[in-house]
């Protein structure tokens, strides 16, 4: 969920004139959710700073969580605060066992708002409270997002956008790479253990080679499944560990004066970092929409992200040591892709070049390749002939395109 979206729409909004029942309905509903929110954001504020501080002007910046996000101006305040703040309300508790986005999102805030400004690249938490599940946050504006950036005309700021991306990923991940401790244990002061790490990408190794059977005639070889399966074991193992997002779509990434900023840490957590890593490589895998980088973009992207983690890993300024990482987590990325999207394309033919179906192709072909370079034959191979499964199935000649700011 971006909370600085462009696209917002004004607490004063008028129900859809399409002739839907239901519209004026929805209408009050998001009015008393925009209330809610807001009253819960002065009660806090109110608390942190031991004044009233009145909130107006109240504005919902639309997103696909569970929050209630508004953007609001301070109508008064004998305090040093910033015009606006954002507010983000999560009026409904999680049902037993399952995760907490507030508490994952009011944690990771935390973390970041212990750090300097140099090493916060996120808003600045202002305030929170757990028994109103509610946050105030600085509002970074109405900048554009990465996803603008990338649907945009300007290909030089496009480029600028995607590196300082990288850099800011790799900031973000030298800054807590000794803070797992810290981290579990603010989420446990908010009544929640700490999660463990996701077995997802295991499920998914040991699954896909059935699935790419079934779907598309193609077996897996033993050596190239025990690879996959190690490589999923090493995302868990307490090595490179930082904070991570983990959801990186490119509408989560502000583009300010200072660098990308990140924004929407429902599913914040420690975990691996070149899980987070993987997707320079696979730009943005987790976008539904996701399209191609012109060639040599994720090289760059690359070598900025080692810039800011090469002082804490130090072994990761060993080229070979850092080709077999990103070659690891690139085919977990890729299985852990087919795996999701595959089911669903059962019923598609002839593919578009936008589409999921172009881009499993692609990134299978990126996979076969990266493998050749690192003289992994089996893996190599075995990349080649599901994307050119794939391609048969969906296409022919599918390749992803490019994103409209490169074409």
């Amino acid at each position: 969920m971006t909370v600085n979206s462009s696209e917002t729409s004004s607490i004063g909004a008028t129900a859809d004139d399409s002739g839907d029942a239901t519209a004026p309905v929805n209408v009050g509903a998001e009015i008393l959710a925009i209330e809610a929110a807001v009253a819960a954001g002065e009660a806090v504020l109110a608390h942190r700073f031991g004044s009233a501080i009145s909130l107006v002007d109240p504005e919902e910046l639309l997103g696909s969580g569970p929050a209630t996000v508004v953007r609001a101006k301070i109508a008064s305040s004998p305090f040093s605060l910033p015009r606006t703040l954002v507010i983000k309300h999560y009026p409904q508790s999680p049902r037993p066992g399952e995760a907490d986005p507030f508490a994952q999102e009011a944690v990771s805030y935390q973390l970041f708002t212990a750090l300097s400004a140099e090493e916060r690249m996120c808003p600045e938490l202002l305030a929170h409270d757990g028994k109103r599940r509610v946050l105030v946050i600085d509002d970074l504006g109405r900048a554009p997002t990465l996803r603008d950036r990338l649907n945009g005309s300007d290909g030089r700021a496009a480029e600028r956008a995607l590196l300082s991306w990288a850099r800011s990923l790799g900031k973000l991940h030298a800054s807590t790479a000794s803070r797992e401790a810290d981290f579990n244990a603010l989420l446990r002061r908010l009544g929640g253990p700490a999660k463990g790490d996701d077995t997802t990408p295991v499920v998914a190794c040991a699954q896909l080679p059935a699935l790419l059977e079934e779907t598309l005639g193609v077996q897996t070889p033993g050596s190239v499944r025990q690879r996959a399966e190690r490589s999923a074991e090493h995302a868990r193992s307490a090595s490179y560990r930082a904070f991570s997002p983990v959801d990186l779509s490119s509408d989560n990434n502000l583009v300010t004066g200072g660098g990308v900023q990140f924004l929407d840490f429902e599913r914040g957590r420690v975990r691996n970092a070149f899980l987070d890593a993987a997707q320079l490589r696979v730009p943005f895998a987790s976008d539904p929409d996701a399209l191609a980088l012109p060639a040599g973009m994720s090289e760059a992207m690359v070598a900025a992200w080692r810039s800011e983690v090469a002082d804490v890993w130090p072994a990761l300024t060993d080229d070979t040591a850092l080709a077999e990482y990103l070659l690891d987590s690139q085919l977990l990325l890729v299985w852990l892709a087919t795996w999701e999207a595959l089911p669903g394309l059962s019923k598609v033919r002839a593919a578009a070049p936008l589409s999921r179906a172009a881009a499993l192709v692609t990134w299978w072909r990126e996979l076969a390749k990266c493998a050749g370079q690192a003289e992994l034959d089996d893996l190599a191979g075995h990349a080649a002939t599901v994307a050119a499964a794939l391609d048969a199935r969906y296409g022919p000649g599918l390749e992803l395109a490019l994103y409209p700011v490169f074409r």
